[in-house]
This record gives structure tokens, sequence and C-alpha cells, in this order.
């Protein structure tokens, strides 16, 4: 798992990126279409055509780290834009990591009595 600490953005690219991509092609994709730092520290967050893939690239101060999870069911949930980035919290990073909306996470029910 990504060590996130308070102070790291996440970014999610909009739109669909090439997955053949590695870190470097993924960094200057940061650098040249977001027009954002990719040795900063933020974590930047790219999903493929189909969507059930996503690959974060990630600069921890010491080398570039690459991540990628594919769902086996589902899609992961995508802002609608089409174009740059979208900002979002590490909680919401990790439910959009288990397939959870994280535009709007649903708490599951809990009964008010046991009997």
């Amino acid at each position: 798992m990504i060590p996130i600490a308070s102070s790291v953005r996440v970014w999610i690219a909009t739109g669909h990126t090439d997955m053949r991509k590695g870190m470097h092609g993924l960094a200057l994709q940061v650098q040249q279409s977001l027009k954002r730092d990719p040795n900063a520290g933020d974590l930047y967050v790219f999903r493929g055509r189909t969507g059930s893939l996503v690959k974060i690239v990630w600069h921890d101060g010491l080398g570039t780290s690459l991540y990628a999870k594919r769902l086996d069911r589902g899609r992961f949930t995508w802002p609608l834009a089409t174009d740059g980035v979208v900002a979002i919290s590490a909680s919401q990073m990790a439910c959009m990591l288990e397939g959870i909306d994280w535009r709007n996470p649903q708490a599951t029910w809990r009964p008010n009595a046991v009997g």
C-alpha cells in the first residue's frame, strides 16, 4: 500500500490513458499534459479505456513508483470531464481502489435493535 502523508495530494487524470505507458511515459504525461511536477510527491491516478485498470505514479523523494490495480469485475468510478485533473482525498482514493463509488460512498445498514 502507498503510505500517504497528509500533505500528499491525489490527482485523477480525467479521460482515459494509454495503459501501455510505463512510469516514465505517465510521468511525462503529468508534466506535459497536466502541467504539474511529477517529482513533487503527489499521486497521479490514470485509468484505461475499459475502466478496469488504473495506474498510479508517485515520486517519494528517492525515486518514482508505479502501482497498478485491475478489477476482476466492474469498473473504477471516474469523473465525467474529458480533460485535466481532479483532486481527491486519500480516503476517496482508498474507496476508489476498493471499487466503491468515491463520489457518494454509502454506509452499510445496521439494525437498531437486536431482537
